[in-house]
């Protein structure tokens, strides 16, 4: 939203795209080219925000879910609802509906500066106010003190919960997903991250210079430390990652609870070690 703000201070018509760090998509010609179709869909719709989803291959628990209603603009589908990361029945129940009813929300998205900050000023004011703050202080010589002063202290939401969510129930905007038929990695979990690591032949996959398996079977290895070797034996569907500081041993099928160990760390010691 911060970024909307200044971005609209400069050009009042101006779209802006969100995308993540942690995602390879693949081919990056075809990618450009559905951002572009995201860009003239809110060029050409008032009050539209553009989210793009991914065709399912298996049905996972560790994304959210974009449930599709009509048709839309330039190959789009109107938003029903969004689904957050479902259970296991659940998962399977949209896989089963096939990718025109539902897909997995990639958390990226195109709109205009101006829609987000009209659906950032309905759905979280105050948020609302405090970023036009930080945006009104640009170029002047109080923009440092205002962004430490102000940035800090702003609710900490996701654009999902704080506009995604509310814009798609919201007759006053509509929220578009934009179909991406491509090869879509997100390795935002060490599960995912497995898939762009090398590979034995008992589905060991590894991310460091030294280690050693015995009848062991489909687990990750990785570290930072290039001096340190991980040896196991009779490990199955296991994640061992390893830094200098810290070792994080979690069975694959609980990789969405790391979240859950890292704060209990961060409480206990600090963020020394994480």
């Amino acid at each position: 939203a911060y970024s909307a703000a200044v971005l609209y201070k400069k050009d009042p018509e101006a779209v802006m795209a969100v995308f993540t760090a942690d995602h390879i998509i693949e081919p990056v010609d075809q990618f450009l080219k559905i951002v572009e179709q995201g860009y003239e869909i809110v060029e050409n719709n008032a009050d539209t925000l553009v989210t793009f989803g991914i065709a399912p291959d298996h049905a996972a628990t560790g994304f959210g879910y974009l449930e599709l209603d009509g048709d839309f603009y330039g190959g789009s589908k109107l938003l029903k609802q969004f689904r957050e990361k479902p259970g296991k029945s659940d998962a399977e129940a949209y896989f089963s509906a096939g990718p025109g009813k539902y897909l997995w929300n990639s958390g990226m998205f195109v709109w205009k500066a101006e829609t987000l900050l009209k659906c950032v000023a309905k759905y979280e004011p105050k948020n609302y106010r405090q970023i036009m703050k930080i945006a009104d202080s640009v170029g002047s010589e109080v923009f440092h003190d205002t962004l430490e002063e102000v940035y800090p202290a702003l609710k900490k939401i996701s654009i999902d919960f704080a506009v995604m969510e509310p814009a798609s129930k919201d007759d006053s905007f509509k929220v578009a997903a934009l179909p991406m038929p491509l090869t879509w990695l997100d390795i935002g979990s060490w599960t995912a991250f497995a898939g762009t690591c090398d590979t034995d032949a008992a589905d060991n996959s590894y991310s460091l210079e030294n280690s050693l398996l015995i009848d062991s079977r489909n687990n990750l290895l990785a570290s930072s430390d290039d001096g340190h070797i991980i040896a196991g034996i009779g490990l199955e569907d296991m994640i061992v990652i390893h830094t200098p500081k810290a070792t994080m041993i979690c069975p694959k099928e609980r990789d969405q609870d790391i979240k859950q160990l890292y704060n209990a760390v961060k409480d206990k010691y600090g963020t020394e070690f994480i």
